[in-house]
């Protein structure tokens, strides 16, 4: 893709381009051209991702660098952004199911559809998985972008585009819920609480857990979880998680969903997990952490990993559309593509009341 191009003829845009960590530039670039069997989107709000948080601090992570992603073809500097919600202003030849004028938001794996894995329907788990707004192709961090139609699901008129642009983390946490073990009635513990892990307390609460356990070292976040549903907050500077757990609930937690990416959570939550119980990693991971094996094989713990989602956005959709999921109380700010980087990606760190910062490059929004 080639970015600041204004060749005759072309239309541009306004997006933030990544070149490298600490390195994201709000520029012009080509404005997306319309294909056959895709959906031209003007986006209207664009979430910041703990992903792209890490591409930013860390990267490359997943952003392809020294060749092409696979599927894309797509090489950096790339157009960031893959939580968004917009309008559909052209569609492509052979588009059926959407037309002009629909409000949407956008489910953004891009996979090959042909590997042993896509085949079988689990297409979050192909073999050369990517993401619109990470491996090419565009992102939500622009004016316009450009998706495929199956990766485009409406969203009903009462639902507003800033909930429209949380349906991927939200189905990020509800793909984490219900490939768990969670059954009605379960005690749980959520480790880290960042978007994702207020909107897993969130799910679990909406999937009948009795008691959700809310650990992270900020106040804020804590008190922010406990308004979202979390029956108890543990700064683990200075409680011991395992005993409170275990005084709770008296034989320690059912499922523990790991969401911080950093060894002493996945400590904890293999040691406050109950014999026989299970451990859900959600998070990336910067540094491979250490595990007290003895710890699994002695307990017979389960831990499972999982990866974005599948076929679970219009059910994410309905539960907000009917207020199962209050999504739009992960938001705190709200800001102009043009401040993303001082008052989005760096306000994110350093300041925890921030949990959920929305984008848009539309001028009046």
């Amino acid at each position: 893709m080639c970015f600041n191009s204004r060749q005759r003829g072309d239309k541009t845009m306004k997006a933030a381009v990544w070149y490298a960590a600490k390195d994201i530039r709000v520029e012009e670039a080509k404005e997306p051209v319309i294909e056959a069997g895709s959906v031209k989107i003007r986006v209207e709000w664009c979430g910041i991702c703990g992903s792209d948080m890490h591409e930013y601090l860390a990267g490359p992570i997943t952003i392809p660098v020294d060749q092409p992603h696979p599927i894309s073809g797509a090489i950096a500097p790339v157009i960031m952004g893959h939580e968004f919600s917009g309008q559909v202003v052209e569609v492509g030849e052979g588009v059926q199911r959407i037309k002009v004028g629909d409000r949407v938001c956008v489910e953004p794996i891009i996979n090959c559809g042909t590997c042993d894995s896509c085949r079988k329907g689990l297409y979050n788990l192909c073999e050369k998985l990517g993401l619109h707004g990470m491996s090419g192709n565009g992102g939500g961090f622009s004016e316009m972008t450009v998706v495929k139609e199956h990766m485009v699901h409406k969203i009903p008129d009462h639902v507003s585009y800033e909930q429209g642009a949380l349906v991927e983390p939200v189905a990020v946490a509800l793909h984490a819920v219900r490939q768990s073990k969670l059954k009605s009635g379960d005690n749980c513990v959520v480790f880290g609480l960042g978007p994702i892990g207020l909107a897993v307390i969130q799910c679990l609460k909406a999937s009948g857990a009795t008691k959700v356990v809310a650990v992270d070292i900020a106040p804020e976040r804590r008190e922010k979880a406990l308004s979202l549903g979390a029956t108890h907050a543990v700064d683990p500077l200075k409680e011991n998680v395992t005993e409170v757990v275990r005084e709770l609930t008296g034989k320690g937690a059912d499922v523990c969903f790991e969401v911080a990416g950093v060894e002493p959570t996945l400590a904890s939550a293999v040691d406050c997990v109950k014999q026989n119980g299970q451990v859900m990693i959600v998070s990336l991971w910067e540094k491979n952490p250490s595990i007290a094996m003895n710890s699994l094989v002695f307990k017979e713990i389960d831990i499972k990993g999982t990866i974005c989602y599948r076929d679970i956005f219009p059910a994410v959709i309905e539960m907000m559309a009917d207020g199962r999921l209050q999504s739009e109380k992960l938001i705190t700010n709200k800001i102009k593509l043009d401040d993303i980087t001082e008052n989005g990606f760096e306000a994110i760190l350093k300041n925890k009341n921030e949990i959920k910062i929305l984008v848009t490059a539309q001028a009046g929004e």
